[in-house]
């Protein structure tokens, strides 16, 4: 399925290694690219109410500036509908180029067709073909969704939910199964199923008149094991690009894990375009965590850079004060609050490494092999912190303001290592 490829890394950091991706067609959503030799691209959705402009103008460029490069939000009501043209131009005028993606379900063909600006203004349109239509109305329905998409030259994600799967199918494929002198479980019925709802919907997308290369799927379960099997069957007959994710993956640490192991492993199988964490948050938490989690699988994995990464040591009982960690924890909030500035400034700095060290133990040999490194007293050695850069011994920190002073550290360090952006 896939073979290890060696790649060097820019600083002295060990040779890291990456996947050979499962090759698909090119799916172009405005400015991004899907599929193909393109980079993994993260995704995240609203969960505004789409009728409020204010809100969802405010939460799409929360989501785009975290990372979103796509961000989905609702079309479920003619309000939304008509909100959707207003919603793109407020994000033009204040420079957030993100494509938005539409999704619809129930009356999506109805609601495409009484508001052409809405499709007008729309990168990509997400489609459940299970919630197009019953019986006879399902295809013509679909039929007409597919058909505005081809008029306005709009991408289609093709998204087959197991919570709402075309009851129809299953139980045709269940009917053939018990047929069977050997009949297979129900588990596995309902996972081809998932699979022929996605490639079925996808044949008849392109009967209707929509280009191969205009056409992403995506196969939610809520299940880590059944979202491997579902994916690897759905990866070996087709070679469209693929949207990852769990449907439900939950709040918190549960939501995080089940994500992690389940991306994670398709990405190390080479299968796997584009990603979203599907994470609840928490009352009043912050929507932008799901593409930070999303953003830190990609680049733990070594698919992607997108902030500097730090090593932080986890801690033990050399390390009874807790100064390396507000530190890492300060570190950790610095780099993210500077790293728009750091990236419009200058060149490949996402490729930097920082580690942040608590005693004498790893310290030295971790600092070493980062781009920047400090390695602080634990409990009993010399209240001294000596900072490695690119492998070499460059000053040591004491004192009281060791913070303020690696950090002015990690400022020079940029503005000399990598190169500035050339003037646009």
């Amino acid at each position: 399925m896939y073979k290890w490829v060696r790649k060097q890394s820019s600083n002295t950091m060990p040779v890291t290694m990456s996947f050979k991706r499962r090759q698909t067609a090119l799916v172009r959503v405005g400015d991004i690219r899907i599929g193909s030799d393109a980079p993994i691209a993260v995704q995240s959705m609203t969960n505004t109410d789409t009728a409020d402009i204010d809100g969802t103008v405010a939460q799409v460029r929360a989501l785009a500036t975290a990372g979103s490069e796509l961000v989905r939000i609702t079309v479920n009501s003619a309000e939304a509908a008509d909100a959707v043209p207003r919603i793109r131009e407020r994000l033009d005028a204040a420079g957030v180029k993100v494509p938005l993606i539409g999704d619809f379900h129930f009356n999506g063909h109805k609601l495409l067709r009484e508001y052409p600006d809405c499709a007008k203004a729309l990168a990509k349109y997400r489609i459940n073909p299970g919630n197009v239509g019953r019986g006879s109305k399902r295809d013509t329905q679909f039929a007409e969704m597919i058909e505005i998409a081809c008029r306005e030259d709009k991408p289609v994600r093709i998204g087959v939910n197991w919570g709402s799967l075309d009851q129809a199918l299953l139980a045709r494929l269940m009917d053939e199964n018990n047929a069977l002198p050997t009949p297979a479980t129900a588990q596995t019925v309902m996972r081809e199923a998932i699979v022929r709802s996605a490639l079925e919907s996808a044949a008849l997308a392109e009967d209707v008149g929509l280009p191969h290369d205009r056409i992403i799927l995506s196969a939610k379960v809520s299940a880590v094991q059944d979202l491997l099997a579902v994916y690897r069957l759905l990866a070996g007959r087709c070679d469209y690009p693929l949207h990852l994710g769990l449907t439900e993956a939950g709040m918190g640490s549960k939501g995080i894990v089940a994500s992690t192991a389940g991306i994670g492993v398709l990405l190390a199988d080479g299968i796997g375009d584009t990603i979203r964490v599907s994470l609840t948050p928490e009352p009043g938490g912050d929507r932008t965590q799901e593409v930070i989690v999303a953003q830190e699988i990609l680049q733990t994995m070594g698919l992607r850079a997108f902030l500097p990464m730090v090593i932080a040591c986890p801690g033990c009982g050399r390390t009874t004060s807790t100064y390396f960690q507000e530190l890492a924890q300060r570190i950790q909030s610095h780099i993210r609050h500077r790293m728009p500035a750091w990236r419009a400034a200058h060149v490949g700095v996402e490729d930097m490494t920082v580690a942040v060290m608590g005693c004498v133990v790893n310290g030295p040999g971790e600092s070493r092999h980062a781009s920047l490194g400090i390695s602080l007293p634990g409990t009993g050695e010399r209240p001294v912190a000596p900072v490695y850069e690119d492998g070499e011994k460059t000053v040591t920190l004491k004192g009281d303001h060791i913070a303020e002073e690696f950090q002015d550290l990690i400022e020079r360090y940029i503005d000399r290592k990598y190169p500035r952006r050339p003037a646009p």
